[in-house]
């Protein structure tokens, strides 16, 4: 379960933030999710509960995960039909060809914290 990686990753990238601001605690955390991005929302949030669990100071038994799923769009390069791909490489519904450039979908990242 590379999520565990990815939390502990996003989990530190809070906490440099946190140290600068002269935060104590963290409440929430929202994340944007992409549905291509290699990351299972379920997972991240599992991964979450077992950090806060594991006793990081800045999370408080309260601090939340909140996760924005982005949903996964491509615009075929050929006829221009936008379309929801069921993965990366995936054919235009339209015109049957293999040409669609993801315009959305891969998104991985801190949208924002709420601390004090």
């Amino acid at each position: 379960m590379h999520e565990l990686a990815l939390m502990g990753d996003i989990l530190s990238l809070v906490e440099k933030d946190v140290k600068e601001r002269n935060f104590t605690k963290v409440n929430q955390i929202h994340l944007i999710v992409g549905d291509l991005s290699n990351a299972m929302p379920d997972a991240l949030e599992m991964a979450f509960e077992i950090y806060r669990a594991s006793g990081i100071p800045f999370l408080t038994e309260d601090s939340k995960l909140v996760i924005e799923r982005e949903e996964a769009k491509a615009r075929c390069v050929l006829c221009n039909e936008e379309y929801i791909p069921d993965q990366r490489l995936a054919l235009c519904p339209h015109c049957g060809m293999p040409t669609g450039k993801i315009i959305s979908g891969e998104t991985l990242q801190v949208r924002s914290y709420e601390g004090s």
